[in-house]
């Protein structure tokens, strides 16, 4: 595979990891509500493993064109979002109090975040869509190789990205409690808001 065509990947995929979404508001939830926002990220980027697995596998290909089955994790997905947003909006972070107690246990704001990348039919269109165009038949990588090295780049991105992301808005806003609830209720706000958007979505494909 030339550098050229990673390149290119790597431009397109930066440029839909810098766009903010789901991801985005479970991230800055999570460092003004948890000691460390690693927990968080790591499950975010195990969701996007099990797409990786599944595109190797080339199962992507079965699921995606199963209009059914696209559905139902379409609205799985929306419901999920929706419920988390909903629990945020009730209970703003509040940042003095998060560094006393842990919000919740490490091992749930994992399994948070991998239902929140896993459960988004938006990563699965992603990962159908995007892949195939830079993938090259003629070349002396195989297909499934190639689908693995773009599944590793987009997952090692997200985790810097998020990192980072996670990262200013536990110290930008750790000294504005006030601005540190505004934001977690704006990210609740948002991922109730990408839930009932991907549910309308399907429901007028």
């Amino acid at each position: 595979m030339d550098a050229t065509t990673l390149a290119a990947f790597l431009a397109v995929d930066l440029l839909l990891v810098f766009t903010p979404g789901a991801d985005w508001a479970f991230t800055i939830s999570a460092g003004l509500r948890e000691r460390s926002v690693l927990p968080a990220v790591t499950g975010l980027i195990a969701g996007y493993a099990g797409y990786t697995i599944l595109a190797v596998a080339g199962l992507v290909v079965i699921v995606a064109s199963s209009p059914v089955v696209l559905t139902a994790l379409t609205v799985a997905g929306a419901g999920y979002l929706v419920w988390l947003g909903w629990n945020v909006l009730r209970q703003p972070a509040a940042l003095a109090a998060s560094e006393e107690t842990a919000g919740a246990s490490r091992r749930q704001v994992m399994l948070k975040g991998a239902g929140i990348s896993g459960l988004n039919p938006k990563a699965l269109l992603l990962y159908f869509s995007l892949f195939p165009q830079f993938i090259d038949t003629t070349g002396g990588w195989p297909v499934a190789a190639q689908t693995g090295l773009f599944g590793t780049l987009h997952m090692t991105a997200c985790a810097l990205v998020y990192l980072t992301v996670g990262f200013l808005a536990r110290t930008v806003l750790k000294t504005r409690p006030s601005a540190a609830r505004a934001v977690t209720r704006a990210s609740g706000a948002i991922l109730i808001v990408i839930g009932v958007v991907l549910l309308a979505e399907r429901l007028a494909a």
